[in-house]
């Protein structure tokens, strides 16, 4: 499985694909951080919203590099389980490289500040931990999404795209509107509200966006795997 994912990252990267992505990640964080100074809380926050879309598209991307005919020679060759784990492990791996690019680029761009006197704002360090947790919160949501919207599930490159765009529309509007069924998509916004209100969230409220992060990215890629089944 190791192997498989190192083959798929690859091919990734040397097809070219992710130039595109690339190209996104460093307009959306000079967008973000070109504009003034933030608490590290807050900019992070809203930088793993903001990316988020990009994640699940590096997902799609990854996933689908692969000719269809390939990809069923693989799930021949090591099965059907660790074959579709090798596409989301590289779609995780880059995906953490791009968190990892978004955690640093603010302190290039001069993007981060400390907290006021008697703000109650977080210090820096608690701050780029919440950041830390925001990106990893995000890159799950965007791995499920982006695996939702892979051609092994769609078969074709229209209705994946509509899932992916559509899956990112929803994240945002659902996102805002809290009293219009938000446990449809991941807790991106919710998340980012609750970094950028001043002083650091309660546990409580960490430990609840993450529950809830991982019972949707459950319930997403165990769709995943049953359409996958049932269409290889």
């Amino acid at each position: 499985m190791i192997a498989l994912a190192r083959m798929r990252t690859a091919g990734f990267l040397r097809s070219g694909r992710a130039l595109a992505p690339l190209v996104a990640v460093l307009v959306v964080l000079s967008v973000l951080y070109g504009g003034g100074a933030s608490p590290a809380a807050a900019a992070y926050g809203y930088s793993a919203a903001a990316l988020f879309a990009v994640l699940a598209w590096i997902t799609k991307l990854v996933l689908d590099t692969e000719p269809d005919v390939q990809r069923q020679l693989a799930r021949l060759a090591v099965g059907p389980a660790r074959e579709a784990a090798a596409g989301l492990l590289a779609a995780a791996v880059l995906g953490a490289g791009v968190c990892l690019l978004a955690m640093l680029a603010p302190w290039a761009f001069g993007g981060i500040r400390g907290p006021e006197a008697g703000s109650g704002e977080p210090s820096t360090a608690v701050g780029v931990l919440l950041g830390v947790a925001a990106h990893l919160l995000a890159l799950l949501g965007a791995l499920a999404l982006g695996a939702l919207a892979a051609r092994a599930v769609t078969r074709r490159v229209l209705p994946g795209v509509a899932v992916l765009v559509t899956g990112a529309v929803l994240v945002i509007v659902l996102g805002l509107r809290d009293s219009i069924a938000p446990w449809l998509v991941p807790p991106v916004m919710a998340t980012a509200r609750a970094l950028s209100e001043g002083a650091a969230p309660a546990a409580g409220t960490l430990l609840g966006l993450t529950a809830w992060t991982l019972l949707w990215c459950a319930v997403v890629l165990a769709v995943y795997a049953r359409l996958r089944r049932g269409r290889s």
